[in-house]
């Protein structure tokens, strides 16, 4: 299968969103995506993002990313989504994405790459560890969603 992975622009905002999704959907919260294509457009330079992309089927996958700065370790790139589409897993796209944002970390000299997966997605936990990541199964995640972020009081 013939791959070209490249740097998203906003003309591939509405494929990334779908991808999105579909992402959603696959981690049994599609009701959680808020985010549209001119949100995307709005804040385009809060992120960046990679697709996959073949010439039969257009933007197969994707890997969106920003950089943040962790206090103990400093500069990082933090990989939001990774996701290629159900019917193209199998053939390395996910790993060609996941090459292209260490690229990008190694050249940046970032000292972390972070990212999340969901505890019963053991396909993407057994490549993660493959690639030697090490997951971490003590820290939670905190979240504020935009009505909270408002009324937060102590």
């Amino acid at each position: 299968m013939n791959i070209n992975i490249r740097k998203a622009n906003p003309q591939d905002f509405p494929a990334i969103l779908s991808l999105i999704k579909e992402l959603a959907e696959f981690e049994k919260a599609p009701e959680k995506v808020t985010n549209t294509v001119e949100q995307m457009q709005a804040e385009q330079h809060l992120f960046q993002c990679y697709v996959a992309e073949n010439e039969e089927h257009g933007i197969i996958g994707m890997a969106l990313w920003f950089f943040a700065y962790y206090t103990w370790v400093g500069k990082s790139l933090y990989l939001d989504d990774i996701y290629v589409k159900k019917e193209f897993r199998g053939h390395r796209i996910g790993t060609e994405l996941l090459k292209k944002v260490f690229e990008v970390a190694n050249e940046e000299k970032c000292n972390r790459v972070r990212w999340q997966v969901l505890n019963w997605n053991e396909p993407a936990i057994a490549m993660y560890r493959k690639c030697g990541a090490v997951i971490d199964d003590e820290w939670l995640n905190c979240d504020f969603e935009h009505e909270a972020i408002r009324d937060f009081k102590i």
